[in-house]
């Protein structure tokens, strides 16, 4: 007995934060905008779709967005709004079906198999839901339509913005062989990197290469790589996903380059990664830092800790000695980017009371009542000042 055939949709928001700004403010409509760093040195956070006519996409940095486009309009995020209107569109997926699986604010994965006997076709399923969002928050989406997740998430990126593609399984070579392979999960930059010279481009390419020029590239992966070139993928939609890690980071208009300025800023960056822990009752099995230079080279690094941990002074002195591990094979470096992540998470258990965690556990709590109550930035450590 084969899998069983579901009727998977993928709805993706057409440049979410980039439309709600237009949206919100008429004055941005029809021009070239980037949601991002207010600096020339962060990054394009999201990119209207009339800045993207300029090559312009998320992750660039700002200056580079410039370059292409004197005239781009630049606007700060503004998450919390843009985390309201993603409630209001989950809620409308909730109308539909129970099986939704977020992906992000701006995309999920919706199972609708049991939902046609009331809404009708898949399809008539997805242009319901492209006609509630757009009644409910103006906005527009685009869905894609297919028996599994892989093509509907390939489906909806065919049509952008505002469309509505159905790809079924009889027409998977004449849809898919034709695409590029980095439509693919998992074949990025590297992969491809890896794939030049073995002449494989577009989707087809992959899915009749033999095992020998595949298994150079992608291993004990090569089998499950071949199967996606030819629409396989039988995961289910899984309605709740459990959050693997929580993590800060800051792109900074100055490079740090002391220690002490170092120290200071993954002080402030594990404060937000661990109050954001103990908000949700987590704690992290693995304490991770992100290091990029001004080159853009980015490096890793992480260690397990046991028990898992959600204090700051324990986050922090692992984070610390991460990045002192990393200076010491990288002497003079300056740093661009910097983050402090815990992965591996796991419910927050009560401290031993004889392991000498409990006051730092306590002052924790303290400050979180504090913030939460009168704002944020109401009491910060005095590490975390600036030296003037």
């Amino acid at each position: 007995m084969g899998p069983p055939v579901r009727s998977i949709l993928h709805v993706d928001m057409d440049a979410f934060y980039a439309s709600i700004e237009q949206r919100d403010n008429p004055a941005l409509r029809g021009k070239p905008l980037v949601v991002g760093g207010t600096t020339n040195r962060g990054v394009v956070a999201a990119a209207s779709y009339e800045a993207r006519e300029f090559g312009i996409r998320s992750a660039m940095p700002m200056r580079d967005a410039y370059r292409r486009c004197p005239s781009l309009l630049r606007v700060r995020p503004r998450m919390p709004h843009y985390k309201e209107v993603s409630k209001q569109i989950f809620r409308v997926f909730d109308e539909f079906t129970p099986l939704v699986e977020g992906l992000s604010v701006d995309e999920a994965f919706l199972d609708v198999t049991a939902s046609m006997t009331l809404f009708g076709t898949p399809i008539d399923i997805a242009a319901a839901i492209k006609q509630k969002i757009r009644d409910e928050t103006s906005l527009t989406a685009s869905v894609g339509v297919a028996v599994n997740k892989l093509v509907a998430k390939i489906a909806s990126d065919l049509d952008k913005p505002d469309g509505l593609t159905v790809i079924y399984p009889a027409d998977y070579e004449s849809r898919l062989d034709p695409l590029p392979v980095s439509v693919l999960p998992g074949i990025g930059r590297e992969t491809l990197k890896r794939l030049s010279g073995t002449g494989i481009r577009i989707v087809r390419d992959l899915r009749v290469a033999e095992t020998r020029i595949l298994e150079p590239v992608f291993g004990r992966f090569t089998q499950k790589t071949r199967d996606r070139a030819a629409g396989i993928d039988n995961r289910p939609v899984i309605s709740m996903r459990e959050e693997k890690s929580v993590s800060a980071e800051e792109t900074y208009d100055k490079d740090l380059d002391t220690r002490e300025s170092m120290d200071r800023e993954l002080l402030r960056l594990t404060e937000r990664t661990a109050t954001r822990l103990r908000k949700t009752g987590l704690a992290a099995g693995t304490v991770q830092i992100k290091i990029r230079q001004p080159d853009f080279k980015t490096y890793t690094r992480q260690r397990r800790v046991q028990p898992p941990a959600n204090g700051t002074d324990q986050i922090y002195a692992v984070a610390r000695e991460l990045l002192g591990t990393w200076l010491g094979s990288n002497p003079g470096a300056k740093i661009r980017l910097l983050g402090v992540g815990g992965g591996n998470l796991a419910p927050a258990e009560q401290p031993d009371l004889f392991a000498g965690e409990e006051t730092a556990t306590t002052i924790d709590k303290t400050v979180d009542e504090i913030r939460s109550r009168f704002g944020k930035d109401v009491l910060g450590r005095a590490r975390t000042l600036d030296s003037d």
